[in-house]
Formats: structure tokens, C-alpha cells, sequence
């Protein structure tokens, strides 16, 4: 059992990279750990007065493969395989020392990993770990609904537990989420078996016309407030596709019509206000299809909203000297 004193809120914040990008069908989302730093993820984080430790990247060197039969259609399994196992070790690790976690990716199949170990460890704190979706993409597909076969298209699936991809953590212990436990927000792609099985378990979408319609304010507000109802505890799994391209033309997978800058920061700084995100990832930042680092600096500076920065806060070349002054 998990040490109490682990399982409470704290000021100090893990970053670990995950450099993987087999789950795509676009490699170079391996150099979207070092684009972040770069960008300046850690200096934004602690100049809003956190304690930031880099656990620098995760590497699968070394670690053999595994004797089960790799499904027939998850593309590049045995690496993902010790991908996931990987981080679901190091990541539970991370959180059982109190850390909040940030697991800088990579593609988005790192999640099955992450999420994993958050999952882990809030169960054995007695809370239940809810999943927020920022994605183009549902990615609920499983080794039989696929088209494409790759897996980072298959990681909420995973997390909720579906079949297929049942040897994919080897020993560690598989701590999945249940259904109504993820919410997935923005998308706006989802393949038709993909669709199918969504329904029939009834997973939460606020996809971009339920956005259009209400407003980002009253749809994260209600899923806090569901959160909030179970004393539950939120982890931000954002895909950077979330955004439409126009803000963020950095990923390979780039869905038209996505969210636009201040719907983002909105996003961040209400969930912040909400005081339950206790885990992040940031996946699927491809720095060779980046124009001059645009995208990475936004994604940091939804991250800085997320911990407490605010929007106005900010200076940009066009307000940095008032008129008159």
C-alpha cells in the first residue's frame, strides 16, 4: 500500500521523457522531449514557484523482449511492449514520491504506459483517477477495429481496458479505468468500428460541434464538477493535434478545426482553478513538421496555464511598450 503521505497534493513536478515514435505512422515525435526543453518548459514552471526535477529521457535499452505472441495487427508491439512497461514502472515510482509527474512524449501510445501508472498508484491511495482526453483523434481502437494498425491509436482503449494488447506491460500490474472515467474533449476524427465500440461503452465525447455549441467554460465545468462529485483526482493526457493546425502545425496527424489559442488557455486555467490535475502528458509534438518551434512554445505555454499562469499575465513583442508610455 502507498505511503498516505505520497498520495497528497505537492509543489514539486517530475518531468520524464518518453522519445518514442513507432506508435505513429510519422517518426519524429522522439525529438519532442528535447523541443520542450528547449523551449523552456522548466524555466516557466519554476518561475511560477515550483520545485522542478528533470528525470532527463526514458530509454528501453537493454530490456529484453517478451516470450507472448504479439497481436496480428499492432504495428512495431515489441517495442511499444517495452515502452509501456517502462514507463508504467518508472512513472508509478515518480508519483509514489509525490511528484506530479509530466511525461513529455513521444506519440501518444506513451499514455498506455503513464496512464497505467497513475491509475496504480491513485487506486492504492483510495481515489479514482479520471482521464482527460484532449485529442483530435478518440483513439479507441483496439487490434481488431484498427485501419491503420498503428498504436498510438489504441491507447484510451487501452487504459479502459479493452482486449488485444492484454501481454503489453508483462509484470507490471495492469490498473485499468473504467469507462466513465475518460472524457475525451476536441475530437474529431474517429474511425467507424472505432465509433461503434465508443458507443457501446458508453464513452464521454465533447467532440468540436458539442464545443461550438456550448462553449469550452461549461463543458470542462461539468466534468470537473463529475470529478469533483467522486473525489476523484485528473490527469490532462494532451495530444498537441488538440489545437487546430493554424496554432499548432508541428504534429503528423493534423485534423482541420481544432481548438483556437484563448479556447485552449481557458481550458488550462480552468482546470488549474479545478486543483485535481495531479499527472500530464504531452505527446505527439513532432519538431521536423514545427515551423521555428511555434509549436512547441505553445504547447509549453498551455502547460504554464495549467500551473497557475495566467493569460494576461503574459508579454508579447505587440504589448511590450503600452502606447503613451
Amino acid at each position: 500500500m502507498t505511503d498516505r503521505t505520497n498520495c497528497q497534493e505537492g509543489r514539486r513536478i517530475a518531468l520524464l521523457g518518453a522519445p518514442i515514435d513507432m506508435g505513429a505512422s510519422q517518426r519524429g515525435t522522439l525529438m519532442g522531449p528535447a523541443a520542450l526543453r528547449t523551449a523552456g518548459l522548466a524555466t516557466l514552471l519554476e518561475g511560477l514557484g515550483l520545485t522542478v526535477e528533470d528525470h532527463g529521457d526514458l530509454s528501453i535499452a537493454g530490456i529484453a523482449d517478451r516470450a507472448d505472441d504479439p497481436p496480428a495487427r499492432a504495428n512495431h508491439y515489441r517495442e511499444i511492449q517495452r515502452w509501456t512497461g517502462a514507463l508504467s514502472r518508472r512513472g508509478y515510482e515518480i508519483a509514489r514520491s509525490g511528484a506530479i509527474p509530466i511525461f513529455l512524449g513521444g506519440d501518444h501510445s506513451l499514455s498506455m504506459g503513464s496512464v497505467n501508472a497513475m491509475a496504480r498508484h491513485w487506486q492504492e491511495c483510495g481515489r479514482e483517477l479520471f482521464v482527460l482526453w484532449l485529442d483530435a483523434h478518440a483513439d479507441y481502437n483496439t487490434p481488431a477495429t484498427t485501419i491503420t494498425a498503428n498504436m498510438h491509436g489504441m491507447s484510451a482503449a487501452f487504459l479502459c481496458g479493452e482486449p488485444g494488447l492484454e501481454g503489453l506491460l508483462g509484470e507490471e500490474p495492469r490498473a485499468s479505468i473504467a469507462p466513465d472515467r475518460l472524457e475525451l474533449f476536441g475530437t474529431r476524427s474517429i474511425d467507424r468500428l472505432e465509433r461503434d465500440l465508443m458507443r457501446t461503452r458508453r464513452i464521454r465525447v465533447a467532440d468540436m460541434r458539442e464545443i461550438d455549441e456550448f462553449g469550452v467554460a461549461v463543458l470542462i465545468r461539468r466534468f470537473v464538477e463529475r470529478v469533483k462529485e467522486r473525489d476523484g483526482v485528473l490527469h490532462v493526457s494532451f495530444d498537441v493535434d488538440f489545437l487546430d493546425p493554424c496554432v499548432a502545425p508541428g504534429v503528423g496527424t493534423t485534423v482541420p478545426g481544432g481548438a483556437t489559442y484563448r479556447e485552449a488557455h481557458l481550458i488550462m486555467e480552468l482546470l488549474h482553478d479545478s486543483g485535481l490535475v495531479r499527472s500530464v502528458d504531452i505527446v505527439e509534438l513532432n519538431p521536423f513538421l514545427d515551423e521555428r518551434g511555434r509549436t512547441a512554445r505553445t504547447a509549453v505555454e498551455l502547460i504554464g496555464s495549467l500551473f497557475g499562469q495566467q493569460i494576461t499575465d503574459r508579454t508579447t513583442p505587440s504589448n511590450a511598450i503600452a502606447p503613451g508610455e
